[in-house]
């Protein structure tokens, strides 16, 4: 990771947001004197998706299908995290960042031929607000709680008349426009969620460039192109097929052998392989994420922070870059990237130290009689290539300061809802930033309000707490920085996770595939894709 290059990226996000923040108008229409190229692209990926409702889920690989199917009312540039208007054409806010007014695009329908209109952005508000963290973790992770409670950003939203929705505010967000943008708050057909209930997630209905078909689970996932989609000449496919293959070397071999034509979760191993292919192109996604084991510190004995600490120093970071990532990473120090506007780059990486972990240890009181559970995560992510192979490096590490652990793992959703639920002692993971604030790491993965949502070790500190949420209020930039770097501080001294890795995620085409712009966030939209 090229950390200059990175430095320079963040700053481009922080000014771009602040030029965009008054709406402005961006319209793909122009490309309607395109061809529309036509054809079928199988995209390979490492696991199946856990839901097609955008709200109730938090996986990559469910928003990797989402994001084609619905819109958020605001967007992100193609290649970065800059807002664009999207559903909405034009938003206003309060002097106060209490009052945000939107403009919707009009002649917009759902996949089902319904309109869409304020009415219906109201209607899934309301679903949202009168929902739970059960439900939909990302609303209480992002939005601070549900309808009446305290902790809730968001009073009331509105329609006023057909094509104007306003948000009214609790306390103002700084990164709620951000926030918005992200794959959970897509814009559904009420009538589908109505007529569907439970099973929407089954039968998902959006205004997206493409609609969805069919779902096989554990192998694929088809979706067509929607015809009358808003922007004209959009999507450039015909059809997109999400294959299901887990194993990285089955996936790149689908590649060669011409059974898919996009395969994400490239091994940085294979990397040079791909290189040389000449019928092959490889590609990487601009960095925005971490991995990290994180311990749940509710489980003993990792209610102990000197243990905790203890893991910290145990494990041979640079020896897991070096094995696993062959230089398309760099060590974590913090749970959140350099490319993120306030990052602490004070903080330095625990350091591989196993006499220390012994040492604190020994002042714990720990005597390793008990082996405990280490999660090995059982798809590939961007920052987790091989979670097996990962976690038997750790257990080794672990094992030589006196850590007795058994590898244990399970299908990916069953996986995420067991560690959602506090039940992992270890449990290797990870994140993709959804939207380049420093909000979507910390406050999302390690703020009390999190638990049961995102913050799979039940973390709680008051000092953090307050920060991030003083934070949240912050619109001076300077000033949000210096709160998230004082939190940083706190979360490397009690070291509820080993933060492992910002890796450069690896992925690979035919050749012929042009147009392909992969987001840093992870969550990719095919409308510009073409086969040639």
């Amino acid at each position: 990771m090229r950390k200059k290059s990175l430095m320079l990226a963040a700053l481009v996000m922080v000014l771009s947001v602040i030029l965009a923040a008054c709406g402005g108008s961006s319209d793909k229409s122009s490309d309607s004197s395109k061809d529309s190229g036509g054809g079928t692209l199988i995209y390979g990926r490492g696991g199946d998706s856990v839901s097609l409702d955008p709200a109730a889920v938090t996986d990559g690989e469910s928003f990797a299908v989402t994001q084609n199917v619905f819109e958020t009312l605001i967007r992100f540039a193609e290649k970065d995290t800059t807002l664009e208007p999207g559903l909405a054409k034009e938003w206003k806010i309060s002097d106060d960042g209490l009052t945000y007014t939107f403009t919707l695009q009009e002649g917009v329908k759902f996949h089902d031929g319904t309109d869409f209109n304020a009415e219906a952005v109201v209607k899934n508000f309301d679903r949202w607000l009168d929902g739970d963290a059960d439900k939909f973790p990302y609303f209480q992770s992002m939005f601070g709680g549900f309808r009446g409670e305290d902790t809730a950003v968001i009073k009331e939203v509105k329609a006023d008349g057909d094509n104007t929705v306003v948000i009214t505010l609790n306390q103002p967000q700084a990164p709620f426009l951000k926030n918005l943008a992200m794959s959970p708050f897509g814009i559904a057909s009420p009538t589908a969620v109505e007529k569907e209930g439970d099973k929407f997630g089954d039968n998902p209905v959006g205004t997206g460039p493409f609609e969805f078909v069919s779902w096989k689970r554990n192998d694929s996932v088809t979706i067509k192109k929607f015809a009358d989609y808003w922007k004209k000449g959009l999507p450039k496919v015909d059809e997109v097929v999400f294959k299901s293959i887990p194993d990285n070397s089955a996936r790149l071999n689908a590649l060669k052998t011409g059974e898919i034509d996009l395969a994400t979760g490239i091994s940085p191993s294979d990397a040079s392989s791909v290189e040389a292919d000449s019928n092959l192109q490889l590609i990487e996604r601009p960095s925005l994420n971490v991995g990290y084991l994180g311990m749940t510190v509710t489980r003993k004995p990792f209610d102990d922070k000197k243990v905790r600490q203890a893991v910290n120093y145990a494990i041979d970071k640079e020896a897991l870059i070096s094995a696993f990532y062959e230089g398309k990473a760099d060590v974590a120090t913090n749970p959140m990237p350099p490319a993120v506007s306030g990052f602490n780059e004070e903080i330095s990486a625990y350091p591989y130290d196993p006499e220390k972990a012994k040492e604190l240890l020994k002042e714990a009181g720990y005597d390793g009689s008990k082996a405990l559970e280490l999660w090995a995560m059982p798809v590939p992510r961007p920052y987790m290539p091989d979670g097996q192979k990962i976690a038997e490096a750790i257990q080794k590490n672990l094992e030589d300061v006196g850590i007795k652990t058994k590898i244990v793992s399970y299908e990916w959703a069953t996986y995420l809802e067991k560690a959602a639920k506090g039940e992992a002692d270890m449990f290797l993971l990870g994140w993709t930033g959804d939207n380049g604030d420093a909000d979507n790491f910390l406050y999302t993965l390690l703020d009390e309000q999190s638990i049961g949502s995102n913050n799979y070790t039940y973390f709680k500190n008051s000092e953090t707490h307050k920060l991030l949420l003083e934070a949240q209020k912050e619109t001076d930039e300077d000033k949000r920085n210096e709160l998230y770097k004082k939190a940083q501080e706190i979360f490397h001294d009690e070291a509820p996770w080993v933060p492992l890795a910002y890796s450069t995620p690896l992925l690979a085409g035919k050749s012929t595939i042009k147009n392909f712009y992969p987001h840093p966030t992870g969550s990719d939209i095919f409308d510009t894709i073409e086969i040639k």
